[in-house]
């Protein structure tokens, strides 16, 4: 048994001896848009503080823990806060609440996160659907493999569910959502990129750059679950305009547009849920 399967174990322990529930989705709430999971019905909330061997986020904004209970009747397991690499934590800890929502039992991860637009086609409020990212941060997969959950060389063809990404895409025109349809690259952080690095970024194909998401759904491809993700456009990369970047003007856009991304991240939930027997 590998060390970190054990590590994955002592934090299940740890979740059993407070909450029963297992959930059926898992979704990650990027900066700005926490507050979402506030609006479910709920059933437990379990601080990460309170998860035996199990990394705390740090960042403003993200309350750091899982809120779990039902969108609709589904049942949910909801992280308030994510685990970013440049908070300094290894790769390993970063991926670690992904790999455990999959031993909860939710078999979709449904991420969502705040990026730069990189597309000059973007502006600030839009919601694009990942079709596709590029990693340039640490593989999670580097080190042991967890043979547990998945094999040592994963396929990655289909980060982003085909079927799951005509769903949102679907719900998005349903609704009347202006929803883009993009790259995401992931570059480290934890300071914004520089100007020439956004075009250089824009040469490798990337419509959004950001500092997660891209390695949270690389441990779910590795073990078995399928993955939908929207990032908001919460400013425009650094050389696009002559704006500073500030993470105030992230959190500022994300509130602005929560209404719509609520809306929107439901009802695909909701679609997903009635196109799919195993929920």
């Amino acid at each position: 048994m590998s060390k970190q399967f054990k590590r994955l174990l002592n934090c299940m322990r740890s979740i059993s001896e407070r909450i029963d529930f297992k959930p059926s989705l898992a979704l990650i709430l990027g900066s700005g848009l926490g507050d979402y999971a506030d609006g479910i019905k709920t059933e437990y909330i379990l601080d990460y503080s309170e998860i035996e061997d199990f990394p705390v986020s740090t960042v403003p904004g993200h309350k750091g823990r899982f809120v779990f209970g039902y969108i609709g009747d589904i049942r949910v397991v909801i992280m308030q806060g994510r685990i970013h690499y440049y908070e300094g934590y290894p790769m390993a800890d970063v991926v670690l609440p992904v790999r455990l929502m999959k031993m909860m039992g939710a078999e979709t991860l449904f991420v969502t996160n705040a990026a730069g637009g990189v597309n000059t086609n973007y502006s600030c409020g839009d919601f694009m659907l990942i079709s596709d990212h590029i990693c340039l941060a640490p593989s999670p997969l580097i080190g042991e493999n967890i043979g547990e959950l998945g094999v040592r060389f994963p396929d990655m063809s289909n980060i982003y569910d085909k079927n799951l990404r005509g769903i949102v895409r679907n719900t998005a025109e349903r609704l009347g959502i202006k929803l883009q349809e993009g790259v995401y690259i992931q570059l480290t952080g934890p300071n914004y990129e520089s100007p020439a690095e956004i075009r250089m970024v824009r040469t490798m194909g990337a419509d959004a750059v950001g500092m997660s998401t891209a390695c949270e759904a690389i441990a779910a491809n590795h073990c078995g679950m399928k993955v939908a993700g929207i990032s908001c456009i919460s400013n425009m990369a650094c050389g696009i305009t002559d704006q500073p970047l500030t993470h105030k003007e992230v959190q500022e856009t994300a509130d602005r547009v929560a209404p719509l991304f609520k809306r929107l991240v439901t009802e695909s939930i909701m679609e997903i849920y009635n196109s799919s027997a195993k929920y």
